[in-house]
This record gives C-alpha cells, sequence and structure tokens, in this order.
C-alpha cells in the first residue's frame, strides 16, 4: 500500500513539473530564454525584492515567475570569485548571472549562497535571472534575509526594484502523501531498525508542529522519552532535547502564546531522570522556522551533554532557571537555580521581556533589575503584583536575563492560570 502511494504521488509530481516545463514561455524549447541578457525587459512589470508577488498585481498565482536584475561591477572586483547570497526563496529557484547558469535549490528552506566562478562579472553593467517555482502557497523572496553579492570585502546589494514576468501559470500541486507524518511512520522507518544498537544517548529538537496543542505535548514528549528507553533496553539513557526558539512576528503588548506554552511542556519533561534542555530563544529569527545558527544550538548541546551524558559537575550547563517568587509589597522576588557565576543582563542595560499581573490577571510590561541573586520586577500600575511572566511570547525579542557564562534564561511564568 505504501509503495503504491508512493508511486501514485511520484507520477502525479512528475506530470505537474512536465507541464510546468511545457508551458513555461521563458525557458524550455524556445530559440531564446529569458536568462540571454540581450532579452528585453521592456514589457515586464516591477517589483521590490525582498517580497512576494502575492502582493503585486499578478496576485497569488502559482507557477513560474522569472526575475531579472541589472547591477554594476567596479572594475577593482571585475573577474573575481564571488558569493551569492539570495536569502531564502518559495519555493525552488534556478540562477543566472550574464546568462550563465550559477545554482538551483529545489525546496524554500535552505537558504541561498551560490559560487560565481571566476571571470563571469565584468567591469560595468551585468545582469542576474532568477527563475522561481511555486508550486502552492506565496512565492517570491523571504524578508529580512540578505540578498547580494559579496567579493573579497565589496557587497553589492541586490534589494530593491527587479523585473518580474510569470512564465506559466499553473494551478497549485497537491501535496504529497506524508508517509512519515502518519502513527508510526517515522518510527518503523527510522527507529526500529536502530534498537538493536548500542547508543549513548539522544538528541531530540522538534515541538514546532505541535505548537497548536501544547499543553498535550506535556504528556505525549515524556511519553515517547519512556518509549525509547523502554525500546533500547538500555535504562533511562541521556535524552537531550532543544526548546523552541523565537520564531514568527514580536508582540507589542504581553499576550497569551502556545508556543510559550510549548516550550513550558518542554521544561516539564526535565523531571524525568537523565534528561537535558538547550534553551535557544535568542537564536531563531521572526521569518524562519530554521534558522540559521546551527553552531550555538549545537555548542549548547555539547554544554548539556557534558553534563548529563558524562558528569562533569563542574561545567556550567543552563542558564538561568525560575525557582521560586515571592511578594513584596508592590514588587515580587524571583529565585533562580543554574545561575552560573551569577545573574547579568546579556549586552548591558535595562532587563526586558518581564510583565507582571494583580489579581485581575492582566499582564502589562514591568521594570526589573537584578539584585544580588535575585530579580525584582515591578510595575508603577499594579499595587498588588501576583505574578510575573518573562519572555512568554512566540517571539520574546530583546529577551536578555543571563547568566554570565553567557547563557540565556528559559523563559517562564509564575502563574498558572489557564490560558484557554
Amino acid at each position: 500500500l505504501i509503495r503504491s502511494i508512493e508511486l501514485d504521488d511520484s507520477k502525479r509530481i512528475r506530470a505537474w513539473y512536465r507541464l510546468l516545463g511545457e508551458r513555461d514561455e521563458g525557458y524550455a524549447g524556445r530559440p531564446t530564454t529569458w536568462f540571454d541578457p540581450a532579452w528585453s525587459t521592456s514589457d515586464w512589470s516591477n517589483m521590490n525584492i525582498p517580497g512576494y508577488w502575492r502582493d503585486t498585481e499578478l496576485g497569488p498565482v502559482n507557477g513560474v515567475v522569472w526575475f531579472r536584475k541589472k547591477f554594476d561591477v567596479p572594475s577593482a572586483i571585475a573577474g573575481k570569485q564571488a558569493k551569492l547570497i539570495l536569502g531564502r526563496i518559495v519555493d525552488a529557484d534556478s540562477v543566472f548571472i550574464n546568462g550563465v547558469f550559477v545554482g538551483t535549490t529545489s525546496y524554500q528552506y535552505p537558504p541561498r549562497r551560490y559560487d560565481v566562478p571566476p571571470n563571469l562579472l565584468k567591469e560595468g553593467e551585468n545582469i542576474i535571472v532568477v527563475r522561481v517555482i511555486n508550486s502552492a502557497g506565496y512565492g517570491g523572496f523571504v524578508l529580512d534575509k540578505p540578498y547580494e553579492i559579496v567579493v573579497e570585502n565589496t557587497i553589492i546589494d541586490l534589494k530593491g526594484e527587479w523585473k518580474y514576468r510569470p512564465g506559466a501559470v499553473m494551478d497549485p500541486l497537491a501535496s504529497q502523501t506524508f508517509i512519515r507524518w502518519k502513527p508510526l511512520g517515522l518510527y518503523n522507518a527510522m527507529l526500529a531498525p536502530l534498537l538493536e544498537y548500542q547508543i549513548k544517548g539522544a538528541i531530540w529538537y522538534q515541538g514546532e508542529s505541535n505548537a497548536r496543542r501544547p499543553l498535550e505535548y506535556r504528556d505525549l514528549f515524556p511519553a515517547l522519552i519512556r518509549n525509547w528507553r523502554s525500546a533500547w533496553k538500555q535504562g533511562d539513557f541521556p535524552f537531550l532535547f532543544v526548546q523552541l526558539p523565537n520564531f514568527m512576528e514580536p508582540k507589542r503588548q504581553p499576550a497569551e502564546s502556545d508556543w510559550a506554552l510549548l516550550r513550558e511542556s518542554q521544561v516539564s519533561a526535565l523531571s524525568l531522570p537523565n534528561t537535558g534542555m538547550a534553551v535557544a530563544i535568542d537564536i531563531g529569527e521572526w521569518n524562519d522556522i530554521h534558522p540559521l545558527k546551527k553552531r550555538d544550538v549545537g555548542k549548547r548541546l555539547a554544554l548539556v551533554a557534558q553534563s548529563v551524558a558524562y558528569g562533569d559537575e563542574g561545567v556550567v550547563s543552563s542558564g538561568p532557571v525560575y525557582q521560586s517568587m515571592r511578594i513584596e509589597g508592590n514588587r515580587i522576588i524571583l529565585t533562580f537555580s543554574h545561575m552560573g557565576g551569577g545573574l547579568s543582563v546579556n549586552g548591558g542595560g535595562d532587563l526586558r521581556q518581564f510583565a507582571i499581573a494583580g489579581a485581575d490577571k492582566q499582564f502589562v510590561w514591568a521594570q526589573a533589575t537584578i539584585e544580588g541573586n535575585e530579580v525584582i520586577v515591578w510595575s508603577e500600575t499594579i499595587e498588588h503584583p501576583v505574578a510575573v511572566r518573562y519572555a512568554w511570547a512566540d517571539n520574546p525579542e530583546g529577551a536578555n536575563l543571563y547568566n554570565s557564562e553567557g547563557l540565556p534564561a528559559s523563559p517562564f511564568r509564575t502563574d498558572d492560570w489557564a490560558t484557554r
């Protein structure tokens, strides 16, 4: 059955791309293609990049859209090898400079970084062409990403006005059947074959797809850990995981957040023995569910592994973790574990992303300061505070409570109020 489903999907997808190629006016089977530097764009439209073509007169169509831009190269770097950086593109792209193919990426998530060979860039006017395929949803160039050509210490900015024209308009391509999303799909294909092997431990980085049901994750995630340990028959082997990073647009005011609740559910899994968590609340990107700073995640996981898996009691493997609170007048005093060499404000200045509420459960932004090993939180508008939240948002931009070792505090709340 699975093989039949996969074959049917493959046949349907190939047919869609074959028809796309046949319809594309700018590409297949024509004597002159739209990536030819001599091709006239006098009848093409204009679009600011980065951006999505749904916001232009073209609207939310699917298929192929071609983009062209002229840019100047100074004589000092003409002919030199370069790096072309095109942020992220939805969905697939093929790129040409001065009529020469320089790279392609078949799906939206990888950052576009292409090598430009020597002798391709010429002094004066050059032309870059990007053929973008979008099979469903909204196509275009993701905002707040770099779009540039880098030659040694020179950067040529490619943002701004480009010419564009659709090559083929298609009906959306229906998604393939993801067998791995079905119950037991991933487990049977990827975990079960490994159960006869000895392992040191496991690293887990997931949760985004569960964020709409964050409280359910509080039961499911520990159950997964217990199930793996039972299946491997190696006792409570080390199980390390990454807390969800910051993602999506920041909110101006304190608000409820499914992502914050999911992070709290992840913290609750630390009650299981031999578990450890790397906090990533400061290394995500608002517009990228697969943020680029993988090295930072790896370094923090290495610290957790050094502590949990290898028993190094001298390593500071975590940022501050909320421990307790007490109320003194109009102030709430917070204590923490995992302070390392002490609490600190990353980058200096004032503590940010603290919110405080009274009995009405209405949170407002608060002032906060570090006094010794405690954080004092208050607001002149809340006379009788009862609860504090820190970094309680999908994307708590600027959250800056750290320890002196440079590790961020995990988001937390002191209340247990229902958020549904």
